[in-house]
């Protein structure tokens, strides 16, 4: 009995051991302690982009998994300056939320990508797989960030051929509400350094859509694993019309085939 108390005893403290080694060299964190010990009775993950589009987490199996990539995030001084994509509340008994900010597949070079008020880490992407996109159920386009951006910019380059405009384009996706869910800040700035390119002269609105002399708007008609349609429109300010695109990419042969014209197709 002795032998054993002392083995248990020695194995305990060597645990302690390598859990403070870990602290001490900055590949663990004991700010999260709380919900390891079991405090945490839910934890709410609310898309910034769609409100309702969130996730209640209270399987305690996925919460322990969250709490070992919390755990093992480094503490910075920096946060991203982008816009965060997800709201993680930690839900304690009698009312207490621990409110977190946080961007979605960020690189570890660019910022803390989870954040409170008072505290800023660099956190695994496992989130992104291992736990947000294990609970959608929406059948999104495969290669989605490919073929929704690459839609855009085909179809841009398809109006300044057709119009040749060289006016400034503003590019609007707030109106975008059936895909905001799948919108992701990383993604978007992606999009940003591509609208710059010297022959779209484009821009992504920002707060004002009267600012620019072509305001360029989307919404998704449909989608499924294999299919997208969408209809883009562009609107001149000066001349004061409008001229619309329709969009049907189809994925066939292990490829995606996008068509952008002006004729409504019939299988629309």
């Amino acid at each position: 009995m002795i032998i054993t108390l002392v083995l248990v005893s020695t194995l305990f403290s060597g645990c302690n051991t390598l859990e403070n080694m870990k602290v001490k060299l900055g590949l663990k964190n004991t700010n999260f302690e709380y919900i390891k010990q079991n405090k945490v009775q839910k934890i709410v993950i609310q898309n910034t982009r769609d409100q309702g589009y969130r996730f209640i987490v209270t399987d305690k199996n996925v919460i322990k998994e969250l709490y070992d990539m919390l755990s093992s995030a480094k503490e910075v001084d920096e946060k991203s300056t982008l816009q965060p994509d997800y709201i993680f509340e930690m839900h304690e008994a009698h009312d207490k939320v621990h409110k977190f900010n946080y961007v979605a597949g960020l690189d570890k070079k660019s910022g803390g990508n989870l954040y409170s008020e008072d505290k800023t880490y660099i956190v695994s992407k496992r989130i992104d797989n291992d736990i947000i996109k294990s609970f959608w159920n929406i059948r999104i386009p495969k290669d989605f960030t490919d073929i929704y951006y690459g839609s855009l910019i085909e179809t841009l380059n398809s109006y300044i051929k057709d119009t040749k405009t060289t006016k400034k384009i503003g590019v609007n996706l707030d109106e975008d509400r059936e895909i905001a869910k799948f919108i992701l800040s990383t993604d978007l700035e992606d999009f940003k350094n591509k609208l710059n390119d010297k022959n779209i002269n484009g821009e992504l609105v920002k707060a004002n859509p009267t600012e620019y002399d072509v305001l360029m708007t989307v919404k998704t008609q449909g989608y499924n694993r294999l299919m997208y349609k969408s209809i883009i429109t562009f609107y001149n300010r000066q001349e004061k019309n409008t001229e619309q695109y329709y969009v049907v990419a189809n994925y066939e042969n292990r490829s995606w085939h996008l068509n952008a014209t002006k004729d409504k197709p019939s299988n629309f």
